[in-house]
């Protein structure tokens, strides 16, 4: 149950999966995949991956593979996920989604499809930051009210949606805690005669730059102290890891949707 197959190979999430994957007792390579009109179709995905020959040449269709994988890992952007989520309850394939950005259809899909097979879908896979999450609630818990709280992320410039769904799940973490609604008390950015900071805001800033792999920081800031929470990542092995740990948690769950803090068991 641990035939894993990747969407998006030739991209730099897909080749640090492949490499992973085989680097890891017990999971197996079983499908590569890339868009139809990608010039990677037909090549190994060993060699793409800069580990050798491994017999798995990439296909442009789950189609063509769909006796061979057991579980999807699928790092793409929310039309194909949403599309793949249908193809995945339809042939009873698990899933391991760390798409972030999906509309609320697109969340609905996957809800549904949960009924079916099961699903990890989580905005981050590195063990670091899910245990930043914990400890983002617990700090929030403890302080209550008395601190302000700031959330940044850093990321490369090819990242296409803000802020990340790493930074929105920190808030969450922390609005949850507190008993806020985030979508009630979130700051997307500030400009201008803003005025004083508001009692309760949960603020958000955003920095797309350069090759950063991913920097979030939690501040809690009161009179005369602050505390920060901080992770960064310097390699996509590190979400990568955490992606095939999942694909394989999930060998032993037949149906439902599940995270990282389910996968690390730090309900």
């Amino acid at each position: 149950m641990n035939n894993i197959a990747v969407i998006g190979a030739g991209g730099r999430m897909g080749k640090a999966l492949i490499e992973t994957i085989a680097a890891t007792d017990g999971a197996h390579l079983r499908g590569a995949l890339e868009r139809s009109d990608s010039s990677l179709i037909g090549i190994d995905s060993g060699e793409l991956a800069g580990i050798g020959r491994n017999q798995i040449e990439v296909v442009s269709s789950l189609d063509e593979i769909t006796a061979d994988f057991d579980v999807l890992i699928d790092f793409s952007i929310p039309e194909v996920t949403a599309a793949n989520t249908v193809f995945c309850a339809e042939h009873g394939k698990k899933m391991v989604i760390g798409t972030t950005g999906l509309d609320e259809g697109q969340l609905a899909q996957v809800l549904k499809a949960s009924n079916d097979i099961a699903i990890c879908m989580a905005s981050n896979y590195a063990t670091g930051v899910n245990l930043c999450f914990k400890l983002a609630e617990l700090a929030a818990s403890v302080l209550g009210d008395e601190v302000d709280i700031e959330i940044a992320e850093a990321h490369h410039r090819h990242k296409i949606d803000a802020p990340s769904g790493t930074a929105l799940s920190l808030g969450e973490s922390v609005a949850n805690a507190l008993g806020r609604d985030l979508k009630q008390v979130a700051v997307y950015g500030r400009e201008g005669q803003t005025g004083a900071r508001n009692v309760g805001t949960i603020g958000f800033a955003t920095v797309r730059a350069g090759d950063i792999v991913g920097d979030h920081t939690v501040l809690f800031a009161g009179e005369g102290e602050r505390i920060e929470i901080t992770h960064k990542a310097s390699s996509r092995m590190a979400f990568a890891r955490g992606a095939v740990r999942a694909a394989k948690w999930l060998g032993s769950q037949k149906a439902g949707l599940f995270d990282m803090q389910d996968v690390l068991g730090l309900r």
